[in-house]
C-alpha cells in the first residue's frame, strides 16, 4: 500500500489534470451540475455493480470515475465561487467528528444500534442537518431501497415493532386487502394495496436483517441463469420461444434448477 504522502500527492496530482481539462477543453468547460447528474447516477450504479461482483480491478476503476465526478462538482463550485474541494473535505471531517461522539467526545455506545440511535439524534441538532427524522431519505432513492431507508430512520427513534414476529399479522393483513381490491377490480386501489404489501415485506426483511434490494438482485440473476438455459437449449434445437407450450418450457425450468443454476 501506499504512504499517506504518495496518496496525497496522487489527489494533488488528479486536481491538477481537472483543472487543465476545465482550461483546455471546451466540453468539459460546459458541464455543470445538471448535465453531470445522469452521468453521475451512471458511475454510481457502474461502481455498485462492481461491487455485488466483488471485481476488485473494476472497484478500483469506477471509485475513480466517481471520485472525479466529486472533484467536478467542486471545481464547478470553486468556479462560481459557492464552495471547493477543502470546504467539501472540511464539513465532511466536521460532521464526522460530531456525529460520532463516541469516539471523538465523552458519549458511550457499546453496539452498532446505539451508535445508529445516536446518528439520528444528532442530525436533527446539526445547524444544517435534517430538519425532521425522515427528510434525510433522498427523494431520488429506487423505491425499494427508501422503503428501507424510512423504515431504518423509524426505528432509531423507537417507531418499530415490540417483536419482530407481529410484522407478519401486517403482511398477512396487506395482503388479504390487495386481493379484496384486485376481487374489486379496481386498478388504482389495487395499486396502493400493492405498495403496501411491498412495503410490509420490506419491514420484515429489516426486521430479520435481510437487505430487500441484495435479496430480489438475487432472484433477477437466478431467473436470468435459468432462463438463458431455458432459451439457450430451445435455440439449439432450432425451435422459437414463442413455439413452445408452457408445459416444456417448464421442464426446461425445472432443469435448469436441477443443475444448480
Amino acid at each position: 500500500m501506499h504512504t499517506r504522502q504518495e496518496q496525497l500527492e496522487a489527489f494533488g496530482r488528479l486536481l491538477d489534470v481537472l483543472d487543465e481539462l476545465r482550461v483546455k477543453c471546451p466540453w468539459d468547460r460546459k458541464q455543470t451540475n445538471e448535465s453531470l447528474r445522469p452521468n453521475t447516477i451512471e458511475e454510481v450504479y457502474e461502481l455498485c455493480d462492481a461491487l455485488m461482483r466483488n471485481d476488485e480491478k473494476n472497484i478500483c476503476k469506477e471509485l475513480g470515475d466517481v471520485l472525479l465526478h466529486v472533484l467536478f462538482y467542486a471545481k464547478i463550485g470553486s468556479e462560481t465561487g459557492a464552495f471547493d474541494i477543502k470546504e467539501v473535505c472540511d464539513r465532511l471531517c466536521d460532521k464526522l467528528i460530531f456525529r460520532h461522539p463516541h469516539v471523538f467526545g465523552e458519549v458511550k455506545a457499546d453496539t452498532a444500534e446505539k451508535v445508529s440511535e445516536n446518528w439520528e439524534q444528532i442530525k436533527l441538532k446539526e445547524k444544517d442537518g435534517n430538519k425532521t427524522v425522515l427528510s434525510g431519505v433522498p427523494a431520488a432513492l429506487p423505491s425499494l431501497i427508501k422503503a428501507y431507508r424510512i423504515q431504518d430512520k423509524a426505528r432509531n427513534v423507537g417507531f418499530d415493532w415490540e417483536e419482530r414476529e407481529q410484522v407478519w399479522t401486517k403482511v398477512k393483513e396487506e395482503v388479504g386487502e390487495f386481493e379484496a381490491e384486485v376481487a374489486h377490480m379496481d386498478k388504482e386501489q389495487a395499486e396502493a394495496e400493492f405498495g403496501d404489501v411491498l412495503f410490509s415485506l420490506v419491514n420484515a426483511a429489516r426486521l430479520y436483517k435481510i437487505n430487500p434490494d441484495n435479496a430480489l438482485e438475487r432472484t433477477n440473476q437466478k431467473f436470468i441463469r435459468r432462463f438463458n438455459y431455458l432459451e439457450e437449449h430451445t435455440l439449439r434445437e432450432g425451435r422459437n420461444l414463442k413455439d413452445m407450450t408452457l408445459e416444456e418450457m417448464d421442464a426446461l425450468w425445472n432443469e435448469a434448477k436441477s443443475k444448480g443454476l
